[in-house]
This record gives C-alpha cells, structure tokens and sequence, in this order.
C-alpha cells in the first residue's frame, strides 16, 4: 500500500466526481477531466471525499495507488483552481502577440511562429516577454508550455530564449580569447 495512494482527496464545493466503469469523469468552475483508472484500482466517492482502494493487496501494486491518487488529486485541482505556467523571453528582439487562441513568437528565427492553443489551454500574453498558460489539465498545460519553450530553448553562454518564469539558467564562461 502506499502512503499517498492512502490518503482521501477532499472536494471543494463546486466539485464533482463521477465513477462510469473504469473512468473517473471530474466536473468543476474550471473545465471538466477524464481519465481511465489502472485496472488494479477501484474509486470510491464518498460524501465529500474520493478514496483509491486497490483491488487486490499485494505489494507491487503499491506504485500505481499512489499516482492514481495523484491523477485524481491534480484533476480535482485543475477543476476548481485550474494550473498555470509562466514564461518569460529573454533576448534582444524576442517577443510575444497574442493571436487569437493563440500566440505569435518572433524568436530569432527568420520567420514568426504561429502557435495555435489545444483545446482546454489559454494563452495569454501579459507582456511582450511575458506568456502565461492556463488551463484544468495539469499536464497539458506543462506539455504546451515545454513546447513553447523548446521553440527557442535558453542557450548556455547568455541565456537567451524562451524560459519558464522561476528557471534559472546556469550560464558558462566563454573561452578566454588572446591568452598569450
């Protein structure tokens, strides 16, 4: 059994959870999820809270406990307060516009990249070096922000590029040049 996988998941108000065979379907303010439960577990909802109870007691098992748990846990989450993710661009001439769903980035590249938002995820630019993205779905919003910044990921010697708003680049020293 496994620690977290023991722990029951409490729904804020405006939150509900729905079992249909094995798909747990969560509705929210925020948006609505889905995901397939691993076959070795079973969701029991009740009153106010989910619980994830394997099947069976063995040990092995114990792993996918706690990241059904967590799967359940982050789309509560997402459904009440949703997720977000800040980037920002660092360089001369490197700058963001909204565009629609969407968003168009002049990067360095000799053209402008046109990204178009998946269903479920905003993107909002707050400034010209700034692009928030948002959504219900925690791991779409963190698979379209590692887009975005693998467009134009930060090079090691500046540090310029698209980056997530808390990383912190570790830059290296260039060569030293005329050494006699």
């Amino acid at each position: 059994m496994s620690r977290i996988g023991k722990k029951p998941i409490t729904l804020p108000k405006g939150v509900e959870v729905k079992v249909e065979g094995d798909t747990i379907k969560v509705k929210g303010p925020k948006g609505q999820l889905s995901q397939k439960i691993h076959d070795t577990m079973s969701v029991a909802v009740e009153g106010g809270s989910v619980r994830i109870v394997p099947k069976s007691p063995r040990n092995d098992i114990g792993q996918f406990h706690g990241l059904t748990r967590t799967l359940v846990a982050n789309m509560v989450q997402g459904c009440a307060e949703g997720f977000t993710k800040s980037l920002s661009l660092v360089g001369v001439g490197y700058r963001a516009a909204a565009k629609g769903k969407g968003v168009t980035l002049n990067l360095g590249h000799s053209h402008a990249i046109d990204f178009d938002a998946p269903a479920g995820i905003e993107i909002k630019v707050e400034k010209q070096t700034s692009i928030v993205v948002s959504g219900a779905d925690k791991e779409l919003v963190g698979r379209v922000s590692a887009t975005l910044r693998s467009l134009r990921a930060p090079e090691p010697y500046h540090g310029k590029g698209a980056r997530y708003a808390d990383e912190v680049i570790v830059t290296k020293v260039g060569k030293a040049a005329g050494k006699k």
